[in-house]
């Protein structure tokens, strides 16, 4: 992509890449780490934010959300999204918001889905 271009990229547009590396796998908040499939919980520690996408709605506030890409120590790479602010999905937003910034951010000045 170009300097010059302005497409801009949606989230449906991500998830379609994610899948296709395999990087479709949904993290699940609980009350005191993130799971996978409902066989696998991680700590904080135990998992690293590896790129952050953040999708804001043109006409509509509920439409803001951001997507975080989450890879584990055994290197399973999976996601997490959130809606901005009061429109948060999660019934225990303090909880999330505190685990979400607790996960080491890796510095990764690339595109992850290109």
């Amino acid at each position: 992509m170009s300097p010059a271009t302005t497409d801009m990229v949606t989230l449906s547009q991500v998830m379609a890449q994610l899948h296709e590396k395999g990087w479709d796998h949904e993290f699940h908040h609980a009350p005191k780490g993130f799971f996978l499939k409902e066989k696998h919980f991680y700590a904080p520690d135990e998992l690293e934010i590896i790129k952050t996408y953040r999708f804001e709605g043109a006409s509509n506030p509920s439409d803001s959300s951001v997507l975080y890409i989450i890879c584990t120590r055994e290197g399973r790479v999976g996601y997490v999204i959130d809606a901005y602010g009061i429109y948060s999905n999660h019934e225990d937003d303090i909880t999330f918001d505190d685990f979400i910034h607790r996960i080491p951010v890796r510095n990764r000045p690339e595109q992850i889905v290109e």
